[in-house]
């Protein structure tokens, strides 16, 4: 397959995630959910090192890196994603992960010397906001706001951040080891934490994991694609690509996922694709535009985990 045939297949993928994560939660938890699928993941993660002759550190640094990574780069925003979608459409899931790239920049201002906020900068941000606020405007119907459906975008947005924080935590701390262990490690933990929580969140009043055999086809076999194929998979894909097209390159198929998700969600959900959600989505994705344009050709350091997967 060509290397950038390779390319509009990540982004057709990890676009599909909102769908398939949108027709799971109809029948299992947030919890079960990103067990399965990061289950499925850190599986393959783990056989992919162990047939490179590769393995997991064993240095506490390293290991305190990965669990912090897998926890908030991985666990923690997968759970808020897929809570979110109970109530919020998978397009608008999308879009609004998309923001994720924006929290980094705020973020990097302050971790990075090579990374500082200029004012193209600040007038992109601006714009990705505005764009977020109008999508939540929809929330707000008849002089009532729909709590749920504004909950919900609220834990998708605040995802982002997780994501934007550690992907800028994980530059800072992991910058020695290879992005497939980085993967691995962070899978392994997060696969580890989701199955804590399954089984423990019906002792603390949470739902019980429902059992395999009572899903419905569809139900079951969105979660093993999107633990086999949108998680292992693709992070496999997306890691080849760092190697063949480059690491700018590559990066750039994280634009790509949120068009994906609202048009999937039109086509398989009969989701609405209203003004205000085309608008707003637009706008997020000018003010990612402006501030990834450039006047000069400069290079510019690109994180290696990507930070805008669901």
């Amino acid at each position: 397959m060509g290397k950038w045939a390779s390319f509009w297949l990540v982004g057709l993928i990890w676009g599909s995630s909102f769908l398939l994560i949108r027709i799971s939660v109809e029948e299992l938890n947030q919890f079960q959910i990103v067990f399965i699928r990061t289950g499925i993941a850190a599986v393959g993660m783990n056989l992919v090192l162990l047939l490179r002759g590769k393995r997991l550190p064993t240095d506490w640094r390293s290991v305190r890196a990965l669990i912090m990574v897998g926890l908030g780069n991985t666990a923690i925003p997968f759970v808020l994603i897929t809570w979110g979608e109970k109530t919020v459409e998978s397009g608008l899931a999308a879009v609004l992960q998309a923001t994720a790239s924006l929290f980094t920049l705020v973020i990097a201002h302050f971790a990075f010397t090579d990374e500082r906020i200029n004012l193209q900068k600040i007038v992109g941000i601006g714009a990705g906001f505005i764009g977020v606020t109008l999508l939540a405007s929809r929330s707000w119907g008849e002089g009532q706001v729909i709590t749920g459906d504004l909950l919900g975008q609220g834990a998708i947005v605040l995802a982002s951040l997780f994501y934007a924080t550690f992907t800028v935590y994980s530059r800072k701390v992991c910058s020695n080891l290879e992005p497939i262990v980085v993967s691995a490690g962070a899978m392994t933990t997060a696969a580890i934490a989701s199955g804590f929580l399954t089984y423990a969140a019906p002792l603390f009043g949470g739902p019980a994991p429902t059992p395999l055999s009572a899903l419905s086809s569809n139900v079951l076999l969105s979660v093993l694609i999107l633990g086999f194929v949108n998680t292992f998979i693709a992070y496999l894909m997306f890691y080849s690509l760092v190697q063949t097209i480059g690491a700018a390159r590559t990066s750039m198929v994280t634009y790509v996922v949120p068009p994906v998700g609202l048009i999937l969600g039109v086509i398989f959900l009969n989701e609405i694709l209203d003004a205000r959600l085309l608008i707003g989505a637009l706008i997020i994705f000018a003010g990612i535009g402006i501030v990834n344009w450039r006047f000069r050709r400069t290079p510019t350091p690109v994180l290696d985990v990507p930070e805008t997967v669901a």
